[in-house]
């Protein structure tokens, strides 16, 4: 349930009513008329409507530049809906605005981000020298590369090249961050054996491939139903960090074999991670508000699959390749 405010000239009251009309929203309030000719009006609106009802209210904004929208999560209603309406809004998609505004700041570069890459970077590059797959765990957690390629992903669904421009700029500076730092602690850091923790990431089969595909599609389900304590575990399941910290620590000792397997690895994770994204969008409905841009975003996301696609089953020709000669 959402509690949207509008406020827009007089004139346009009918307007935001029969919106509230149409979509029968849970309740409709008229305000007060200010002194500058504005007047607020009150929508209580479920989230399996929200999306067509700020769509609606933004063809009036069009027109009204001064006129505002601001809605507010509800902690409780009452009367309780009923067993339907309850899940009706518990598959609804969260609203594009709320999930472009919460995706749109995983992908900035700032010096948070590039801090979070250094940081989880040494954090990994020690738990999988050393063997500790907890403090590896640790350093998944934070996932500084997720996000961004995430952003992508909404980016190609809302046809926002802006948002994928910045979202591929953050994520290559974040993986040559973390290659460059991790090389240099492959190259200073003392050890002997390569530890399993750093053997696994540098093995890729075809279940890692069914392992990203199905965590990347997940994560992106998981903010558009606004689970987002599900994102720990794909964090976890398809860290892109690990294999990034590997392929630099291999570099740095000079064992390129190993370096490939696991920028192989990290490859495929950020391949299969954008695809399902891709997929997961398109499935539930993530659009641009407008049937021209609509179009737009879907022809380019059309585009975007089927090079993720063709990149997927290059790098499984290549793993497979791999494997064949490895016997």
């Amino acid at each position: 349930m959402k509690y949207v405010e509008v406020v827009v000239d007089a004139a346009g009251a009918g307007t935001i009513a029969a919106i509230a009309e149409s979509f029968e929203v849970s309740d409709f309030r008229l305000g007060a008329l200010g002194e500058d000719g504005k007047q607020s009006m009150r929508l209580l609106v479920a989230d399996d409507k929200i999306q067509p009802v700020l769509d609606s209210l933004q063809n009036v904004l069009d027109t009204q530049p001064s006129a505002r929208v601001a809605v507010l999560p509800v902690e409780i209603a009452l009367p309780k809906p009923s067993e339907e309406e309850r899940k009706e809004e518990d598959a609804a998609t969260a609203a594009r605005e709320a999930l472009y505004e919460g995706v749109e700041k995983n992908a900035r570069l700032d010096l948070n981000f590039i801090v979070l890459v250094l940081l989880s970077t040494a954090v990994a590059a020690i738990g999988l020298i050393e063997n500790n797959a907890a403090v590896v765990i640790g350093a998944m957690v934070i996932a500084p590369l997720l996000g961004p390629n995430l952003a992508f992903a909404l980016g190609t669904a809302l046809g926002d090249l802006s948002l994928m421009r910045k979202a591929a700029l953050t994520t290559s500076v974040g993986v040559v961050l973390a290659v460059g730092l991790s090389f240099v602690i492959g190259v200073i850091w003392p050890f002997g054996d390569v530890s399993p923790e750093l053997a696994a990431r540098t093995r890729v089969w075809l279940d890692s491939v069914a392992l990203a595909l199905a965590s990347g599609a997940a994560a992106a389900l998981s903010l558009t139903t606004g689970l987002s304590s599900v994102l720990v575990g794909v964090m976890v399941a398809v860290a892109l960090l690990p294999p990034t910290v590997t392929l630099g620590v291999m570099l740095g000792r000079g064992e390129t074999g190993l370096a490939i397997g696991a920028g192989l690895l990290l490859a495929v994770n950020v391949v299969c991670v954008n695809l399902a994204g891709n997929v997961v969008f398109f499935l539930k409905g993530i659009h641009p508000r407008t049937w021209w841009e609509k179009k737009k975003a879907n022809r380019a996301m059309v585009i975007y699959v089927l090079v993720w696609l063709v990149t997927l089953l290059v790098l499984v020709y290549v793993i497979l390749d791999r494997g064949a000669l490895a016997l």
